[in-house]
């Protein structure tokens, strides 16, 4: 458990590390860079490197902090990863009953899979559902599902952001993360696209976070991401749903 440096987050959890790729987005996987990283360094849970791991040591660790935090679970993982069995799944979720003091937000890109467990269980009211949605052809499909569970917060990543996702039917979405890619590799990101999400988010009353422009800028020049700033047309656009809107001040 860490503190995080993502902006629209406080804490990370990650009672499980490791992945598979199952979509476009998945090319450049920042988890899985870091976790090869770490893994040379000889850091503890990272053994496996990104090969899914259960980490049963790690499921009680919010139950150590007392004060509220929001925390993104399996930043390093997805938790409805089809090797994630539904009885540990249902562990994590243990622990997220047992501390209502803190906020957790959920993203996977195995909408479906993330459907069937809830079918059969509740969303508790500290529990925020999200879907990674990259593209029209495999994330937009996401929000479809979504949509359909009941949740405090649903929510739509669009990072990395890798085509014009068109029009958006944002019912029932409650905040929209948008990011272009970093890294050596990372593709390029148009500011129309982003201008689009944000127009459809303002007209459906839906909270926008612009979080970062990536390795490539506005102005379609490759420099650091630090370089390239965080601003959309020269001004700060991080909103958060009303639960946490307290963090934007």
């Amino acid at each position: 458990m860490a503190n995080s440096n993502i902006e629209w987050t406080e804490q990370t959890w990650n009672p499980v590390t490791g992945c598979t790729k199952i979509s476009p987005g998945c090319k450049n996987c920042y988890a899985e860079t870091m976790a090869k990283r770490l893994q040379s360094m000889g850091a503890a849970g990272y053994e496996n490197g990104f090969a899914l791991t259960l980490m049963e040591g790690r499921l009680k660790e919010p139950a150590d902090r007392k004060k509220p935090a929001v925390y993104f679970v399996n930043s390093m993982s997805d938790t409805f990863h089809e090797d994630v069995p539904f009885t540990y799944i249902d562990r994590i979720f243990e622990t997220i009953r047992q501390t209502p003091q803190h906020t957790y937000q959920i993203l996977t890109k195995r909408a479906e899979r993330m459907a069937e467990y809830f079918r059969s269980r509740s969303v508790p009211e500290n529990v925020w559902l999200g879907v990674s949605v990259e593209d029209r052809r495999y994330g937009l499909p996401r929000i479809d599902v979504l949509r359909h569970i009941p949740a405090t917060v649903r929510f739509i990543s669009a990072e990395p952001l890798l085509e014009d996702l068109g029009k958006l039917n944002l019912t029932g979405i409650d905040w929209v993360i948008v990011g272009g890619e970093s890294g050596s590799k990372a593709r390029q990101m148009q500011a129309v696209w982003v201008e689009n999400i944000l127009r459809q988010c303002e007209a459906a009353g839906t909270a926008f976070f612009f979080k970062q422009w990536g390795s490539w800028g506005a102005d379609g020049i490759k420099r650091s991401k630090r370089a390239n700033g965080f601003l959309l047309n020269g001004s700060v656009r991080q909103e958060f749903p009303m639960p946490l809107r307290r963090k934007s001040k």
